[in-house]
């Protein structure tokens, strides 16, 4: 009877070591600032100008077999902003718009990831702009993950997402705007976000990865 009750017990510790790999950590990942970007566009007047901030850092905690475990924190240097153009970049910067002197950072903390069909996933969080929390959700796609080699050097095991939202700049106390003597005014405000992430898993081989962060070619 006794070797009988250890049959039981085998295939349950045998069953335990393949669900495992299911329940293993999420795995941090550094995004990497030069396959990367953090940009923007509101209405002025009739078109939609494009923007982007130069600037920014984050850690994906990446759950590849169960995507709801996993997880994004991403600070952006709110002085990074660029548009092209030095005279706006600088009024951008200004208490009108993102108090920059006074609000070093812009911030995103996810709370909850939902996964869907085909990689897409609902990514919930809190955005903090001039010091104000509010939650939005990021319609994402994860696009893949793999070890890289390029030319025979390690270029690190990559991940990437695509991400986009639309936030009201008007809930941040970003309230800047111009009335048009026809009516109307010069700027929308709905301000929508496309994100584009590649991010690199964190080893000890790190210094390694090329090319070096940073630094776009």
């Amino acid at each position: 009877m006794k070797r009988l009750a250890v049959v039981p017990m085998l295939m349950a510790a045998a069953l335990l070591a393949l669900a495992a790999p299911l329940s293993a950590a999420p795995v941090p990942f550094e995004i990497d600032l030069a396959h990367s970007e953090v940009g923007f566009s509101i209405r002025h007047f009739f078109s939609r100008v494009p923007g982007r901030f130069n600037d920014f850092a984050g850690t994906v905690q990446l759950d590849e077999q169960n995507m709801a475990n996993s997880s994004v924190d991403v600070t952006i240097q709110a002085t990074s902003i660029f548009t092209n153009n030095e005279r706006r970049d600088k009024h951008l910067r200004s208490g009108d718009f993102f108090a920059a002197d006074s609000f070093t950072t812009i911030t995103f903390k996810s709370t909850k990831v939902t996964p869907g069909e085909n990689g897409k996933l609902a990514i919930a969080g809190n955005l903090t702009i001039r010091g104000i929390t509010k939650p939005v959700v990021l319609d994402a796609h994860f696009l893949g993950a793999g070890k890289v080699d390029v030319g025979g050097r390690p270029a690190g095991y990559r991940a990437g997402f695509e991400a986009t939202t639309t936030i009201n700049r008007q809930d941040y106390n970003v309230t800047w705007n111009k009335v048009l003597d026809q009516g109307g005014t010069m700027l929308g405000d709905d301000v929508q976000i496309n994100l584009g992430v590649e991010a690199v898993k964190v080893e000890a081989e790190k210094a390694n990865v090329v090319p070096p962060a940073g630094k776009k070619p």
